[in-house]
C-alpha cells in the first residue's frame, strides 16, 4: 500500500488549500480512509473521514470549512480547505484501513497505513 500526499504549503490567514492523496496497493472495495493532521507535541487529530459505506465524519473544527472527497474507486483522496487560520497550520496525514469492516472515523488506531504527510502553514 502506498499513499503520497500533495497540495500542502503556505497561505495566508483566510485562504485555501487542496490537499490530494494518491492511494494505490490496495483493493479500493470497502476502504476506510481519513485525513488526519499533527502539530509538534500533540497528539494526531483527526479531520475527516470516509467510511467504507461513504458515509462522512468531520471534526467539529472541520465543519463548514473542509471537504472531504475521493475519486469513484478510492484511488484519491482530497481535503478542500477554506476559511484558514493559523490554528489549522499542521502536518497532514492521509490514512487508509483496505479491510471491508474497517471501523474508520476519526481514530487513528483504526487506520493501518499512512502517508508521509504534506506541511500546511498558515499566515
Amino acid at each position: 500500500v502506498q499513499l503520497v500526499e500533495s497540495g500542502g504549503g503556505s497561505v495566508q490567514a483566510g485562504g485555501s488549500l487542496r490537499l490530494s492523496c494518491a492511494a494505490s496497493g490496495f483493493m479500493y472495495n470497502g476502504a476506510c480512509m481519513a485525513w488526519f493532521r499533527q502539530t509538534p507535541g500533540k497528539e494526531r487529530e483527526g479531520v475527516e473521514a470516509i467510511g467504507n459505506d461513504d458515509t462522512t465524519t468531520y471534526a467539529d473544527f472541520a465543519q463548514g470549512r473542509f471537504t472531504i472527497s475521493e475519486d469513484s474507486n478510492k484511488s484519491f483522496l482530497y481535503l478542500e480547505m477554506n476559511s484558514l487560520t493559523p490554528e489549522d497550520a499542521a502536518m497532514y496525514y492521509c490514512a487508509v484501513h483496505p479491510y471491508i469492516r474497517c471501523s474508520g472515523g476519526l481514530t487513528a488506531d483504526n487506520y493501518k497505513y499512512w502517508g508521509p504527510g504534506t506541511q500546511v502553514t498558515v499566515s
